[in-house]
């Protein structure tokens, strides 16, 4: 059974310059950092071997039998039966019978997962969890934390596209306590695939709208060397004027086992250009971006009884946005595109120590964030060439350092598991010193069935460079903001038999300091900016029913799983009289998804799936003027497949009744979208 002891280390660390010159990734603070290390080594939390690679020696689990035995999220890799949190995962065998053609469009299918896009199929996504802002969630890839400090709006900028993902863990809640700040709301870690044998797969899609999508990934084992190669085009005309899009990826997973030990290298590098029409503001509707992500970390496991992790890894984010697509058709005063330039490298390592009263999780993570911008951060003493953009010029730049370190013990006896930690956090960028934020979780197993799971966490956002900087015709930002701080409760229940899993949860969310960006009605016309708004406090329940009728009934049948998840949040807002908010009140009150998975004829399957959702506030209509609240809508998607084990062939609809309806803002989302394709899965 998984158990952890705190465990501190009092050592002290002086670093005087993080950086150098042009575009490194430690840029010096130009002052002393001062770091009180609490622990240097943080731990694989609760497990201590790879995904789907432990087996769960307990005989009680072993009677339970369940196929998703094991969650993991880059720390805390954890067997399923012993988490006293809600982590949702979407396999890979899910992933293929649903209507979707990236992973925004999965992720709305998630239970407390809320979905605003502003592009079609995935070209822009904003991604909350549980009523929190899309800045508020830890986006991971194989476990590496790849947030973008500049804004939530470019988080889901991946290199990979879906036909490279093997399963999505979604932790919904506060995960500060395990992954560090920005884990405020909750953390979705995408997993990508390798084979255990040689093999290619390619694919092929097709629909309206002059879509077109092509892919191919492979897998290739040479000795100890297991390597993965995946890349990806993907391009349209657009569901209505200025939404075109063309967008290209390219990944590679490279494992390789050392008599044991295990070494991991990943890099990809994805670019995306796209119409945005009327993204950040109505007024304007003409707008353009290309984004450009390049990533790579280096990561190795030790074998042995005390499992040490260390890894290392740099991200790199350049885009362009243009307010007007066209120059000839710029206002007057228009100065110019914006660029950004954003650097991010950090380091962690992990390590799980076993004993006789548990397991004791040790660790940290030091991060380094800079931008250069002619919009975001101070003034700069010499302007700078943006690469590759004759036309544009870095004239601001900022940068700060994080360092978090984290303490966990897991402790487990017969039926019941506690974990308990702390993490210490420090950011050159506030201006103050450590702030710990500890949090507990427990799970008890009433019968071989039913658990009951209760938690409480606190959670730590920082201010985004957007946030604190961003100045525009409509928005100013503020660069006093302070991180934002959440306490969470949560409690429920978990029935876990063969072919059945139901959940029952509810959660109470105190969030203070919280960032957003408003005005109050007094100032109508004015600027938008951020501030924190003293306090949000959010209620939600969560429930979801998933029946396998193979597993239950152990028969082929007609319908072979339908599954249920309904979410309802409830906020706070009595404290903030007359403000009108840009995001963080604009939550899904309720969301109800239902989908049904049966076979038609031989091989030939449909997947149907019903989303309904109601949100919460409004906005201002870019014709009349007025302000208008959002209206609830369902939505209805439909895929037919061919399934056979080389190949698939399918054809797919999204809003398959046509329906009318807005999700942010003013911005009309896409009608009915039909489209066809064909995978083909070959070993050699």
């Amino acid at each position: 059974m998984k158990k952890q002891l705190v465990y501190q280390l009092n050592q002290t660390c002086w670093f005087k310059q993080w950086g150098g010159k042009g575009y490194n990734a430690f840029v010096s603070m130009n002052k002393v950092v001062r770091i009180a290390i609490l622990g240097v080594i943080y731990l694989c939390c609760i497990g201590n071997t790879e995904v789907l690679a432990q087996n769960d020696t307990t005989k009680f689990k072993n009677e339970v039998n369940l196929s998703e035995i094991e969650v993991t999220a880059q720390r805390s890799p954890a067997l399923y039966s012993e988490i006293g949190r809600v982590v949702n995962v979407i396999s890979r065998k899910e992933i293929e019978k649903l209507p979707v053609q990236s992973v925004q469009d999965l992720l709305k299918y998630a239970m407390g997962v809320d979905v605003r896009q502003r592009g079609p199929l995935g070209v822009q996504a904003d991604i909350s969890i549980r009523g929190g802002s899309f800045d508020q969630v830890m986006i991971l890839l194989n476990g590496i934390n790849i947030t973008d400090p500049q804004t939530g709006h470019l988080s889901l900028n991946l290199p990979v596209n879906i036909q490279s993902i093997e399963r999505i863990e979604i932790l919904e809640g506060p995960g500060s306590r395990v992954h560090g700040p920005n884990a405020f709301s909750g953390a979705i870690n995408f997993i990508t695939g390798t084979k255990n044998n040689n093999n290619v797969t390619a694919n092929a899609m097709a629909g309206q709208y002059g879509l077109d999508d092509v892919g191919v990934n492979t897998t290739f084992i040479s000795g100890d060397m297991k390597n993965y190669v995946a890349a990806n085009v993907s391009s349209s005309d657009g569901y209505m004027e200025n939404t075109d899009f063309f967008t290209y990826n390219i990944f590679y997973h490279g494992s390789l086992n050392l008599q044991g030990n295990k070494l991991d290298l990943q890099v990809g590098y994805t670019d995306k250009e796209f119409g945005a029409n009327s993204f950040y503001t109505a007024a304007y509707p003409n707008q353009f971006e290309q984004n450009k992500t390049t990533f790579a970390s280096l990561a190795f496991a030790s074998k042995g009884k005390i499992k040490i992790k260390p890894s290392v890894y740099w991200r790199g984010h350049q885009d362009r946005f243009e307010l007007f697509r066209d120059y000839e058709d710029a206002a007057s005063w228009y100065g110019g595109h914006n660029y950004h330039l954003t650097d991010v490298f950090g380091t962690n390592i992990n390590t799980v120590i076993p004993w006789s009263l548990g397991k004791t999780a040790v660790g940290g993570d030091l991060r380094s964030e800079h931008v250069w911008s002619n919009v975001l951060g101070y003034d700069m003493s010499k302007s700078i060439d943006v690469p590759g953009e004759p036309d544009g010029m870095f004239t601001k730049t900022y940068s700060r350092s994080n360092a978090s370190f984290f303490l966990e013990h897991t402790y487990s006896y017969e039926r019941l598991t506690v974990s308990a930690g702390v993490m210490a956090n420090y950011n050159s960028g506030l201006g103050f010193g450590i702030e710990y934020f500890p949090g507990v979780d427990v799970s008890y197993w009433f019968t071989d069935k039913l658990k009951m799971i209760a938690s409480y966490n606190q959670s730590l956002r920082m201010p985004t460079f957007t946030d604190l900087f961003y100045e525009g015709r409509t928005n100013d930002g503020n660069p006093n903001l302070k991180p934002e701080e959440a306490y969470t409760y949560e409690t429920g229940l978990k029935y876990l038999d063969q072919g059945v899993n139901v959940t029952l949860i509810g959660f109470y969310r105190q969030g203070k300091n919280m960032i957003d960006w408003g005005r109050l009605e007094s100032d109508e016309g004015g600027k938008y900016t951020t501030s924190n708004i003293n306090k949000i406090n959010t209620l939600g329940v969560e429930a979801s029913v998933v029946l396998n009728f193979k597993k239950i009934i152990g028969n082929e049948l007609f319908v072979q799983r339908v599954g249920i998840n309904y979410a309802w949040l409830n906020q706070d807002k009595e404290s903030i009289p007359g403000y009108t908010s840009v995001y963080v009140f604009n939550y899904l009150k309720n969301k109800l998804n239902v989908s049904v998975d049966h076979k038609i004829y031989s091989h030939l399957g449909a997947t149907w799936n019903f989303l309904y959702q109601d949100r919460e506030g409004g906005f201002t209509d870019a014709v009349s003027s007025e302000y208008k609240e959002y209206e609830p809508f369902w939505l209805a998607d439909l895929r037919l497949h061919w399934t056979k084990p080389k190949y698939t062939i399918y054809v797919e609809a999204s809003n398959l009744l046509d329906k009318t309806y807005v999700d942010f803002g003013h911005i009309a989302q896409p009608g009915r979208w039909v489209r066809a394709g064909v995978k083909v899965n070959m070993d050699f």
